[in-house]
């Protein structure tokens, strides 16, 4: 059996099988020693007194990486094509949005709005709360993302459009959109599993979503282990099919260089 793959990427599939099995096995050889040197004893009855939380913290995660996702993406557009906008205030805004946005950690910012903007508007729902946070934070990263997408569309084509007639709407909405959406697609599905791992920190101002409900869990039984290793598995679920579909977007959208 040859556990070697040329440049080509040949299947080899008893190799891939072969090979997962391997690292399935570390990975148990690795949990077995360290519980085994703990001296853990696990008690999993008590996931099932709280399953219906770990149920509605795991639906709330979903809602808010859901609604979080399209009002980042409308945000994203938005202060993407802002930071190379004619108008001087809207572009700097954008490109102010964007590096505060990077340059500062997630929770910090989720303290912040919570704390200081949320009170002050008088808003306390907290899903909303939490929405807006992820959708501003989310969408800082999907200007970028965007902004790199119409940069790659080469300055010929917007010139040919030009000399065609195309205003400046038509050249993107025909010629831009089209390709740096096909170019982006990837990018944005990866920013998605990016965005169901951040909303963990929402539990931080008590959001009831899948990692508060794991923490209620612990704080209530002292079960450490039987919170937070379905809380690893669950976000492995939500997540590891979006890195499936990112791959496969990489692949069916890649473009010769």
């Amino acid at each position: 059996m040859n556990f070697f793959t040329d440049l080509e990427g040949q299947n080899n599939r008893p190799a891939h099988v072969a090979s997962w099995s391997l690292v399935a096995l570390l990975l148990a050889a690795v949990f077995w020693f360290g519980f085994s040197r703990l001296g853990y004893r696990f008690a999993w009855g008590t996931i099932y007194d709280y399953r219906m939380n770990f149920l509605k913290g795991y639906g709330q995660t979903l809602l808010i990486s859901l609604f979080a996702l399209v009002f980042s993406i409308i945000l994203g557009v938005l202060f993407g094509l802002g930071q190379s906008s004619r108008i001087l205030p809207f572009r700097y805004l954008s490109r102010f949005y964007v590096e505060l946005v990077r340059g500062t950690p997630l929770l910090v910012q989720i303290l912040i709005f919570f704390y200081v903007i949320a009170n002050a508007a008088g808003l306390h729902n907290r899903f909303v709360v939490g929405v807006l946070i992820m959708a501003l934070f989310s969408g800082a990263y999907i200007a970028e993302i965007i902004r790199g997408g119409v940069d790659s569309v080469g300055e010929t084509q917007r010139e040919t459009a030009k000399s065609l007639g195309f205003s400046p709407f038509q050249t993107y909405l025909y010629v831009i959109f089209p390709q740096v959406i096909t170019r982006i697609l990837p990018s944005l599905a990866g920013q998605l599993a990016s965005l169901i791992k951040d909303s963990s920190l929402l539990s931080v101002i008590a959001i009831k979503e899948f990692t508060m409900a794991a923490r209620e869990m612990n704080a209530n039984t002292f079960s450490t282990m039987e919170a937070y290793i379905p809380l690893a598995i669950g976000y492995l679920i939500l997540t590891v099919p979006i890195s499936r579909l990112t791959r496969y977007l990489e692949r069916k959208f890649s473009y010769e260089t």
